[in-house]
């Protein structure tokens, strides 16, 4: 069984141009397909954990993930999020130009997807770091 944080569900219009999306820009591939009152339910995945986004069709879709709101996607490096960057800005996805926030955040870019939710590009960002050394922390304290 599962345990911890899972997935994430986004609504969306279009599953599949939503899924060549993903594909595109955060590597991620199809691991569960079914329909829901003739609806599609595509479940993706970029096989680095037990993690998903859910694409639930619905039209219309919710209102998308904006503002501060977004999916972060940490990329090998700065080069391959000026890459995903160009070709987003080509594609009138682009919604904000790489920059580098510096640590913990790292370089980042902020793309949209075909409704509307933000998908932040990142290289840098300090996540398992974070996470390593509040385990750790966690570990000390509890000794």
């Amino acid at each position: 069984m599962d345990v911890g944080l899972t997935h994430v569900a986004l609504t969306v219009r279009d599953a599949e141009a939503s899924r060549r999306f993903y594909e595109r820009y955060a590597g991620m591939q199809v691991v569960h397909r079914r329909s829901e009152d003739g609806a599609a339910v595509l479940w993706l995945s970029d096989r680095t954990r037990p993690f998903v986004v859910v694409l639930i069709e619905r039209d219309p879709p919710d209102p998308p993930l904006g503002g501060w709101q977004h999916l972060g996607v940490s990329l090998a490096g700065r080069d391959e999020v000026d890459r995903l960057a160009a070709r987003a800005r080509a594609e009138g996805h682009l919604v904000s130009e790489p920059l580098d926030h510096g640590e913990p955040v790292g370089y980042v870019a902020v793309l949209r997807d075909p409704d509307g939710h933000q998908v932040e590009l990142s290289h840098g960002q300090e996540v398992g770091l974070v996470v390593a050394s509040a385990d750790g922390q966690r570990s000390r304290t509890e000794a």
